[in-house]
């Protein structure tokens, strides 16, 4: 049973691998940065629409 359950976790294992190679291949991990900024740059237009609806409406 033992062995059994090392076969499958290391099929699983693998299956894990080659999909993690594929996305590093289409470049998925390529921009690490940005997306980090891009948070930051998000909030601050939402609230600029949220400071343009208030001013608006009185």
């Amino acid at each position: 049973m033992i062995v059994l359950l090392i076969g499958i976790s290391l099929l699983v294992a693998l299956g894990f691998l080659i999909a993690f190679i594929i996305a590093v291949k289409k470049g998925q991990y390529k921009d690490t940065h940005t997306p980090a900024i891009r948070v930051l740059f998000d909030n601050e237009t939402e609230e600029k629409k949220k400071e343009e609806n208030n001013s608006g409406s009185k």
